[in-house]
């Protein structure tokens, strides 16, 4: 039987089920949450809530560590993460679903490694393809089956957060060629490389940046937004789940 985990981020806080909960003994603290067991079309999925059940915890705060850890100690073969992101060039408009290809970190002062104390084995972990190849082309498969429109492939940029950028912060990832903004998925993913975990992202755009759009960013457009785009990633996911042997 296949074992993933599943990430949910914001306008994903729920998977909307009864699950199992796990118990996790975490040397690095509490995860978000417990993860919840579920067996979808034999899968073997645990799912967790990055900000929380109460979307509670703020980006900057999160406890990747002890989050990748629980996955570790669940003995998943991989990970698939939902991150809420800004739009930055054109094809990325609100409500659009992607699959990045690559990162730039902006983020600063999380821990960001389990190599972090003078008794922690020191990594140097290679990292020119921050995500996995194979649960990319899964994701990719699956949103083909299950038509719903993915783009293949961004750059994306992560910021620190909890607030959204500025106009300039936008431009000059623009210029470093970033193609969509979020503040999650670092250090989670090289925490997970770290680990041992095949790792990927799945981005729903929520709003264009900041200095992009005609009018400023509130929060009522982005639930909006994610409200309706998750029930695309659903359907995807959905059919990912139920193929999963067949797509990888």
């Amino acid at each position: 039987m296949e074992r993933l985990g599943l990430i949910g981020g914001t306008g994903l806080d729920e998977w909307g089920a009864a699950g199992v909960p796990c118990t996790i003994d975490n040397r690095y603290g509490p995860p978000s949450a417990q993860p919840l067991e579920y067996e979808l079309s034999g899968v073997r999925v645990y799912f967790l809530p990055r900000h929380g059940h109460e979307h509670q915890i703020p980006p900057h705060a999160v406890n990747y560590r002890a989050n990748i850890d629980a996955f570790r100690q669940l003995n998943v073969e991989g990970v698939i993460a939902v991150n809420a992101v800004g739009g930055i060039t054109s094809n990325y408009y609100p409500g659009t679903l992607a699959v990045p290809d690559q990162l730039i970190d902006y983020t600063w002062g999380r821990a960001h490694s389990f190599s972090l104390e003078e008794s922690d084995v020191l990594q140097h972990v290679e990292f020119a393809e921050p995500f996995s190849d194979h649960l990319r082309r899964a994701l990719l498969s699956a949103a083909g089956m299950a038509r719903v429109d993915v783009i293949d492939g961004a750059c994306l940029a992560v910021s620190q957060g909890p607030r959204l950028e500025t106009a300039a912060e936008i431009e000059r990832f623009r210029r470093d060629g970033c193609d969509l903004v979020g503040m999650t998925t670092m250090p989670e993913a090289a925490l997970a490389r770290e680990a041992g975990l095949d790792y990927t992202s799945l981005c729903v755009s929520a709003n264009w940046g900041a200095g992009i759009g005609d009018a400023p960013v509130t929060m009522q457009d982005i639930d909006e937004t994610l409200a309706e785009a998750m029930g695309s990633v659903r359907k995807l996911f959905a059919t990912l789940f139920g193929g999963y042997a067949g797509v990888c």
